[in-house]
């Protein structure tokens, strides 16, 4: 196989549709748009949530509660089976787990998780533990430190 013979999947790649060229494509004069009217206009058209003059839904419905989402915290996630590919008595922080590309950001901070089995005694920094994971670090020799 070479690039120059590499083609798409037939049927993958549809042609779009040629509008305004004439009355024998079909989609000649209007170009699919109607006769009159706003949406046969160029820049015409309603925004989102635009229900025609009436009241739209969105302010109809009452507002009430509160939504702790923006201030909702979102953890990087290790699994214990992850911990080993580093060497013993090594201490692992979330900048070495970043490093060795265990985890593409820190977020709100990294959570161990107690996935898998640990056969390394290792020096664990991190956020948050869980308590399966917490077991599992000392079990296999090392200590659990929360940030």
């Amino acid at each position: 196989m070479k690039l120059h013979t590499l083609k798409p999947t037939p049927g993958s790649r549809k042609v779009g549709k040629r509008k305004g060229r004439g009355t024998a494509t079909g989609q000649g004069k209007t170009a699919g748009r109607g006769q009159d009217g706003q949406k046969s206009r160029s820049g015409g058209g309603v925004r989102i949530g635009f229900e025609g003059g009436q009241m739209p839904l969105a302010r109809r419905l009452p507002k009430r509660g509160f939504s702790n989402y923006p201030f909702k915290k979102d953890f990087a996630i290790v699994n214990v089976s992850d911990l080993n590919d580093f060497q013993a008595n090594s201490e692992i922080t979330p900048e070495i787990l970043m490093e060795y590309g265990f985890i593409s950001k820190i977020k709100s901070g990294v959570k161990i998780l107690g996935n898998g089995e640990l056969n390394v005694a290792l020096t664990v920094k991190a956020n948050k533990f869980s308590k399966s994971a917490e077991e599992k670090i000392a079990a296999a020799g090392g200590k659990v430190e929360v940030i």
